[in-house]
């Protein structure tokens, strides 16, 4: 087999569990959705396991994006950067990394709506947001915060979370997420250059 076609097998597995997390969803709930079971599916996003269409067909239709898109097809020459958005826990999440693996980037849309009751969730990883329109109620641990616009938080996944509307009026906010729990670095002025 020839190298390049490894590269492009071995980038699979990170793309998946990025989509997975990036909707919020868990290896059992993908599961259920996909008739594939949790142990190949953990297997795929690990890269213990060689893909294949019969996998990755229904994975791509769960997920909700092309196939191209699973497997990091070629660009054609266009450079425009075509968002897909994900509709997952009654809110849009739209991908603005293509790149599997590392600090993926994230634009939530929270409609406006009832505000709803917390149910705190916890995985690997390490988040950062920032708000851009309307009031988040953040819960995280045993805290709960409302951030607005221009507002920052960062903090370990594992640290049981959950983001709603603050007032049930529309949000907007950026999220960065690593993965494997790497961390932002935020620079708030340019170094002096000592």
């Amino acid at each position: 087999m020839n190298e390049n076609l490894d590269d492009v097998l071995a980038a699979v597995g990170p793309r998946l569990k990025a989509l997975r997390v990036g909707r919020g969803a868990t290896l059992a709930e993908l599961a259920a959705s996909t008739g594939i079971s949790v142990s190949t599916l953990s297997r795929l996003e690990a890269g213990q396991r060689r893909p294949n269409l019969e996998l990755l067909l229904p994975l791509a239709k769960a997920h909700q994006v092309p196939l191209d898109e699973l497997v990091g097809a070629p660009e054609t020459g266009d450079p425009r950067v075509h968002l897909r958005p994900i509709e997952a826990h009654g809110m849009t999440i739209i991908p603005l990394t293509r790149k599997p693996g590392g600090i993926q980037a994230y634009k939530h849309i929270l409609p406006a709506g009832r505000t709803e009751e917390p149910s705190p969730k916890v995985h690997e990883g390490y988040e950062w947001l920032y708000v851009l329109n309307g009031k988040l109620r953040m819960v995280l641990g045993s805290q709960d915060l409302i951030l607005g616009p221009g507002e920052a938080a960062e903090f370990d996944t594992r640290i049981p979370h959950w983001f709603g509307r603050a007032d049930g009026k529309a949000v907007e906010f950026l999220s960065l997420f690593g993965t494997q729990g790497e961390r932002m670095h935020v620079r708030a002025r340019p170094s002096s250059g000592r």
